[in-house]
């Protein structure tokens, strides 16, 4: 891989004057047009100890507007970002859509290290290099440019640079201890990078023993790669010249196909229980939960629970009973609704990734990821192409939060169809039930089947041995909530 380097290259002083004069024009011209275009630009730099990763980072933060630009130097993890998930600390990072974020470091530094320092096995860093394919792809097919620079110096040239930064006071603490690994680095790396090399995120290697070069080159890399993605852009076809309408028309692939079962056909909703044995149950129940998250506090294991279901189905009321168990220190409720201008601007993935638990504490989720796939897909909010691939995205974010020990509880409370217009006409009727009722609740009730559907292909494509889908009973609320604590309990204590 590190063949493509051109090395020795050079540039005179003079023609480097020249070049970067035209340079910075056609690169603020460039980043001023990437306003208010629907995808961001992600510039990796990576690469060798010594090579001027940092002295280019601060080149291309001189040469690129600083309002539209955010700059994040990877390097240690803090305690925060140790107690979530690896790739947590970079999601938070994810410039919005027209903007430029520089990724000093990445997701690449951590597996390297890991391989070189033998702390993983040859087939663990396979496997964490093929998450960098996977998580690359995403961000691409979201529409992403993925600028990947890896700053190449021969072995002899980074001794003599890491010399004159010692001189100077500015060699890194692991500087010589890399050297001495330059070839275990080398022959790592350019594994890395080959496996990740696509047609969609490709490596630009660059020699970088010289600085003129270097910058120039770089620069010259990331213009034309926003200029390639505004052309692009540009020469797309439009479906609708003369006026855009507010919601896009329903997603191809929404409707409900015929099929001979549903999965929530299996749920047998006729399950009840009594005032008395529902009293015994819950009470018990919610004295064992109390413990085992206070337990799970102590073990530094984090849960996360979502709630997904039909409206009026008693999610509210059964998350609840879950909370009501638990010492309010210990957990966060968070609810979503449409996104924000500023989740919108960002992978769906983004607003949920925020918001995951520290170790030993628990996050509920009202509502979830699986919008995506849910109302998103059915009301044709997010084109098939789009929606059919959440399947593998979800799964692969739930398997990071599983991996890092996560507890991950998928609760989907099932009704009858007329046990939900009985509670519709009840909130109807009950003065203080009325706010729960909206008119958009009856519009999706026509549409029943077509969520049935996607139900259906969620449990089935997004169910694992980790991370199950539980489907709750729920036409008798008593029986569902009993349910529930049942599950959180049991996955728990397992856990623990």
């Amino acid at each position: 891989m590190f063949e493509a380097a051109e090395l020795g290259r050079t540039l005179p002083s003079k023609r480097y004057d020249t070049e970067v004069r035209a340079l910075r024009s056609d690169l603020l011209n460039a980043h001023f047009a990437l306003r208010g275009q629907k995808y961001p630009v992600i510039v990796i730099v990576s690469g060798a100890d010594g090579a001027g990763k940092g002295e280019l980072v601060h080149r291309l933060n001189e040469w690129l507007d600083p309002r539209g630009v955010e700059t994040h130097a990877f390097w240690n993890p803090s305690d925060e970002e140790l107690e979530r998930p690896a790739y947590w600390r970079f999601w938070r990072a994810m410039p919005g859509r027209g903007r430029i974020g520089i990724f000093f470091g990445s997701w690449y530094t951590a597996p390297i290290i890991r391989r070189v320092y033998g702390e993983t096995k040859h087939k663990e860093f396979d496997l964490e290099v093929d998450r960098i394919v996977a998580f690359e792809q995403m961000l691409v097919d979201d529409g992403a440019v993925l600028v990947k620079l890896w700053l190449h110096m021969p072995k002899q040239a980074q001794k003599k640079r890491i010399k004159k930064l010692e001189a100077d006071g500015r060699a890194g603490p692991d500087d010589w201890d890399h050297y001495e690994r330059y070839d275990k680095f080398t022959k790592v790396s350019a594994r890395a990078l080959g496996r990740t090399d696509s047609g969609a995120a490709p490596w630009h290697v660059i020699e970088a023993t010289d600085r003129n070069y270097r910058e120039v080159t770089a620069g010259t890399i990331l213009l034309e790669a926003i200029q390639a993605k505004l052309k692009a852009a540009t020469s797309a076809p439009v479906t609708n010249a003369v006026s855009v309408p507010e919601k896009p028309a329903k997603a191809k692939g929404a409707v409900a196909r015929p099929r001979t079962e549903s999965v929530l056909g299996k749920v047998d909703l006729s399950q009840r229980l009594t005032d008395a044995e529902y009293g015994r149950q819950i009470e018990r129940l919610q004295s064992k939960l109390s413990k085992l998250a206070w337990a799970a506090h102590a073990a530094k294991r984090s849960m996360v629970m979502v709630f997904e279901g039909w409206d009026a189905a008693g999610k509210g009321s059964a998350s609840r009973r879950v909370t009501n168990a638990m010492d309010p220190r210990l957990y966060r409720v968070i609810g979503f609704a449409a996104p924000t201008d500023e989740e919108r601007a960002q992978h769906y993935l983004w607003r949920f990734w925020r918001h995951l638990p520290r170790a030993g504490y628990s996050a509920i989720f009202d509502r979830s990821w699986y919008g995506r796939v849910l109302v998103e897909r059915v009301e044709g909010f997010t084109a098939e192409a789009d929606w059919s691939r959440a399947y593998h995205e979800i799964n692969e974010f739930e398997e990071q939060l599983t991996s890092h020990g996560m507890v991950v509880n998928k609760f989907w409370l099932h009704i009858s169809k007329d046990e939900q217009l009985r509670r519709f006409k009840e909130r109807q009727t009950v003065t203080w039930k009325q706010y729960k009722i909206t008119d958009e609740d009856w519009r999706n009730r026509k549409k029943w089947p077509e969520y049935e559907r996607a139900v259906d292909d969620m449990v089935a494509r997004c169910s694992s041995t980790r991370a199950p889908w539980t489907l709750v009973a729920g036409n008798d609320k008593r029986f569902a909530r009993v349910q529930i604590l049942k599950t959180v309990v049991r996955r728990l204590e397992a856990a623990l």
